[in-house]
């Protein structure tokens, strides 16, 4: 039953299970000589995650929202920060001032992060970005990328050519592979054989570069990844990749939300369909009369319900709307009540929207 001092939805996050999580990858990744950039977006930037991710042997804290990477560092984080969104023109006043590196690919953008470190008698760091076909972020074409690396180890003196970096797998859904991720080693070698040192950082991806790692295929070159479903949630990597990870924890995050209807409805819809709330044409099943249940959580909390599991597994999601999760009883044993909250395990998706949410509540243990 639900406590009444509580408000319902609570997002409830499981600090030790995130540690373990933290400490089993970058111990794989320390072991191949590549440093792990936690990533924090993917939880709001929650300050006890955060510090759990530096407890477990992250090298740095990244988001792409340079205000969790602020109020980190004004909450005195104990690693470097990274911006890995391209910085906005309008922002860089404070990416110099709260933010050791970032991603970039653009040169006015790098011209305006020299002329603040100037104003602000500082140095920053960037990682420049390349584009193996993601269609993302970063320069496409190889001659482009290496003369925009000259440009900053020869014509800024204030902002530092940290390393080069790409994405793979956000946009255009690209596997990193091998061959790709070999192609950014080698233009970071032609890069530092042009600048007489190396780089420090040859950043090969996120969570599905982690793969490779794993497999012991990853190029000797890439020396980090930018890591932070597998280190959340660890679900992405078994079911999309087929990759099992039995060493990892899985109850890292789990929403609990409260029952508010209990009733026998048709499976369904009555009367002519057009579109949901959304604009999308939903599937439907007539399965007859359910016993189903409506939870005070929503689309706006979470993103999409197919990113959720019910911990009870007589219980189906069958849909949402902005503010309701329908949930299908029909098979249940518990007699639940209402009042009575339901826990459901999560995906990175929708634990990227609750942590998000400013009417989630979000409980450490």
């Amino acid at each position: 039953m639900n406590n009444e001092n509580i408000k319902y939805p609570i997002l409830e996050i499981n600090l030790n299970s995130i540690y373990h999580n933290v400490n089993e990858i970058t111990s794989r990744c320390h072991c191949k000589n590549v440093s792990v950039a936690g990533v924090i977006k993917g939880c709001g930037g929650i300050q006890e995650i955060a510090e759990e991710f530096i407890k477990g042997g992250c090298d740095f804290l990244a988001s792409s929202r340079i205000e969790q990477l602020i109020k980190l560092k004004n909450n005195n984080v104990s690693c470097e920060t990274m911006l890995i969104r391209i910085p906005m023109l309008t922002e860089v006043s404070d990416l110099v001032q709260h933010v050791d590196i970032s991603l970039n690919s653009e040169i006015d953008i790098l011209r305006a992060i020299e002329k603040e470190c100037m104003i602000q008698n500082t140095i920053h760091k960037v990682v420049l970005m390349f584009d193996l076909g993601d269609l993302r972020e970063g320069c496409i074409n190889e001659d482009e990328f290496i003369q925009l690396a000259l440009f900053v180890e020869n014509e800024l003196s204030h902002v530092k050519l940290y390393g080069i970096g790409t994405n793979v797998g956000c946009y255009g859904s690209v596997n990193p592979t091998i061959s790709n991720l070999t192609r950014l080693c080698n233009l970071a070698s032609s890069i530092e054989d042009k600048i007489g040192r190396p780089l420090d950082l040859v950043s090969g991806g996120a969570t599905s570069s982690l793969l490779l790692l794993l497999n012991e295929t990853i190029p000797s070159k890439i020396n980090n990844l930018r890591i932070g479903e597998a280190l959340l949630t660890a679900r992405d990597l078994p079911k999309y990749y087929n990759y099992e990870m039995d060493y990892m924890k899985q109850d890292t995050f789990t929403l609990k939300a409260e029952i508010v209807e209990i009733k026998d409805k048709p499976s369904y819809p009555i009367g002519e369909l057009s579109v949901d709330s959304f604009g999308n044409k939903p599937v439907y099943e007539d399965k007859g009369i359910h016993k189903r249940a409506l939870l005070a959580v929503g689309k706006q909390d979470f993103g999409s319900h197919d990113k959720l599991i019910p911990k009870d597994p007589n219980l189906e999601i069958i849909g949402s709307s902005s503010d309701h999760l329908i949930v299908d009883m029909e098979k249940a044993i518990q007699n639940y009540k209402i009042g009575d909250s339901i826990e459901l395990a999560t995906y990175y998706q929708s634990v990227l929207y609750l942590s998000n949410s400013s009417s989630v509540t979000k409980i450490c243990i």
